[in-house]
This record gives C-alpha cells, structure tokens and sequence, in this order.
C-alpha cells in the first residue's frame, strides 16, 4: 500500500467526499511526507553523532560515550533532552525578532533540501519530489545558510558573534562559486537537472559513474574531489570549522545561543553532512546503482546501496574532521578563490568540449538503430524488444 493510497484512505475516513477528497489527499499526503522527513533527520542526526564521538574518540585515542545506555548509545538523546530543558537567554541588547529567526533560517534549507533527494529508486516511490529543476532546486534552497549564520551572529550583539558571522559569510560565499561549476559536470553529461537523470545517465559499472569515468578523465575525477573540499566548507567542517573557531571567536556565531536554539544549529549542521553526502552520491557515484550489473539494485535494495554510500561518504568526512587541523581563514579564502575556482573552471569548461564534440545517448541510439536497419536481413535476428545484428551487435 502506497503513501497515496494511505493519504486517500485517511482523507475518506476524515469524510472528505468527491471531489474535496483527491485536494485533502495531496494536503495529507505532504504532511506525511514533512513528517517521514522530519523522522529521518532526527534520527539521522542522533545516530551520526554518535558514531561520530566514537570514531573520532578511536583516532585520537579516547574512549568516547560509554555511560549512558549500552555502550553509551543514549548519551546522544541524553544530551539532546538536557539541552531542551536548558534555560533560553537572549542578551538585552539584542535584536529579539532576528535572533529568534536565524536558527530557523539555518535549520529549514537543512530540512527542505531533502524533498528532492532520492532515497532509492524513484519508481519504487522512494522520494518525495522528483522536479525537473532539482538540481536548481539544491543549489538556491542550500545558499540561505549563510543568510541564517550572518543574522544569528549580527542580532547577538556581540563582536565576537559579528565577526564569527561575517567569517562564515565569506566562506561559504567562497566556496558556494566552485561547488556550483562543478554541479554542471554531471548536469552536462546527463543533459538534465533531475537528480534521477543524472543517475540513470551512469553506467551500470562502478568505473562507468561520474566519479570514475575514464572518458572524461581526469575532469570529471578533478569535479569531485573539489565537490568533496567545497562540501566540508560548506558543512564548517574540520579543518574548516572557522565559523566555530572557539579558540578565537569563543563558538562564533552561536556563541550567545542556548538550549534548544543551541541545538537547532548543530541539528542543523550534521544533517547537512548527510545531505551533502546524498548530493554527492546521486552526482558522482551512481546514486542507487550498485557497482556491478549482476548485483540487484532495484526497488528496496536500491535504498540499501544509497544508505551505504552516503554511509561511506559521511565516514570520510568524519576521519578528515578528526585527523587534520584548522587552517587559517587566509589560506581558507586563497583555497576557495586561487586553487578551487579554476580547476571548477576548468572542469565544467573541458567536459563541456568533450561533450559538444561527442555525440550524445541519444544520438548514440539513434545512429545504431539506422546502421542495424541498413544490415542486410540476413545478419538480423529479433529478440523482443531489441534486435541484432552479427555485426553491430543489439539496439
């Protein structure tokens, strides 16, 4: 039973008759969605900081949460209920109405991007919207962060938050301009701004997904691992945490926050981990293909090999954030404007020539249909809804 026919069901059960009872369907149908969303963040959330204190507790030798819960596996939820029940301060001097607006602002782009994230294969139903437009979509909706992060720390009041904010601003302005170039390498080469599409444009091997693709090597290789770079800026991850500089700008811009708008930020900044690790996954790594062909990958296994890459991707993430250091925010910015911005020029210029130059899938398809109808009948077979030929092989 599908989440349409449910909607459908509790619309008629709510005595909505026809014709008001297909509108009151789709109104219910996008609370369920809100709400499965909402569920998949939090849990996310509790689960990824778990293990992230106890990897990076692993690589620096610590022991990590152990007290609370078998193997400490509720401290996470304790610490979330303690800071609920913390008291909420807001300085005198603030601005009441911003203050209260920019963890909002930070959490919603967190939380909205995942309508159009597929969580597996689209024809099992397995996202919420599939727009045309999706990649557009990521792009404007992600870009309100830094809008949220420049409030919290100018209506705090306080210099330290002021220039945590306008550290953050400049940073992730900086690095948004590379992220998106190399967001058009995969939107060139599948000829669509649907996240679906781009993902049916890979191959069925693992060598033949856009991270990997030998014939538009190395741009389209160059296009991820600076998509990866941008993502832990974009994310204030280690060793780009200067918006959380605590040793120089006491927390930054949060640094007036606390209880639950305390917790809204961080909510806020591990679910776009996740989310960053989804985009990744769908752009360069095959979305919900698995590596080979004779591995299944259809209706809920397809959910299992996207859970697992973004898995992999998160783990990355979290062994960058606990090996390297902080840099400074010269060598931030020179990272962004001097090294990243060309090689995303570079790369969206090269695959953009190489795909001009080549003929597309579907010119591709279409030139061997007319080559195997102009083989003599004889080297024809049929074979349902293909055919061969001996000497061209299938269409």
């Amino acid at each position: 039973m599908t989440l349409t026919e449910i909607s459908r069901a509790i619309a008629r059960f709510l005595g909505f008759d026809p014709p008001t009872d297909q509108a009151a369907a789709q109104v219910i149908l996008a609370l369920i969605d809100a709400l499965l969303i909402f569920g998949f963040l939090m849990l996310g959330v509790l689960v990824l900081i778990y293990v992230f204190r106890k990897i990076v507790g692993f690589i620096q030798a610590r022991l990590g949460p152990r007290y609370t819960g078998p193997r400490g596996i509720l401290q996470t939820l304790a610490d979330a209920l303690k800071l609920l029940r913390k008291e909420d301060i807001i300085p005198r001097a603030a601005d009441r109405i911003a203050f209260n607006l920019a963890p909002l602002m930070v959490f919603l782009p967190a939380y909205l991007v995942y309508i159009v994230i597929p969580f597996g294969d689209p024809e099992t139903g397995l996202v919420v919207r599939d727009l045309n437009v999706g990649v557009l979509y990521l792009l404007s909706i992600s870009s309100v962060t830094v809008i949220g992060i420049v409030t919290a720390g100018w209506a705090s009041a306080n210099k330290w938050s002021l220039l945590g904010g306008m550290r953050s601003g400049a940073q992730l302005i900086s690095y948004e301009v590379p992220m998106t170039l190399v967001f058009a390498v995969p939107v060139l080469l599948a000829g669509s701004l649907r996240l679906s599409d781009i993902v049916r444009a890979q191959g069925e091997f693992f060598w033949q997904w856009n991270a990997f693709r030998l014939d538009f090597f190395p741009f389209t290789l160059l296009a991820f691992i600076t998509f990866l770079i941008c993502a832990l800026a974009e994310t204030n991850q280690t060793p780009f945490d200067l918006p959380e500089a605590e040793s120089e700008l006491v927390a930054g811009f949060h640094v007036e926050y606390s209880g639950f708008k305390f917790a809204i930020f961080f909510l806020a900044e591990f679910g776009n981990t996740i989310a960053i690790s989804a985009i990744a996954t769908h752009l360069f790594l095959g979305g919900w293909k698995a590596p080979f062909p004779f591995l299944p990958d259809s209706g809920f296994w397809s959910l299992g090999w996207f859970f697992f890459k973004v898995s992999l991707l998160v783990l990355l993430i979290i062994w960058i954030r606990g090996t390297l250091l902080r840099v400074r925010i010269d060598q931030v910015m020179e990272l962004g404007w001097k090294v990243l911005l060309p090689i995303g020029l570079i790369c969206v210029t090269g695959v953009g020539l190489l795909v001009s130059i080549r003929p597309s899938p579907t010119e591709q398809a279409k030139q061997k249909v007319a080559v195997v109808s102009e083989c003599p009948v004889s080297l024809q077979k049929d074979d349902g809804p293909f055919r061969w030929c001996r000497t061209h092989g299938r269409t």
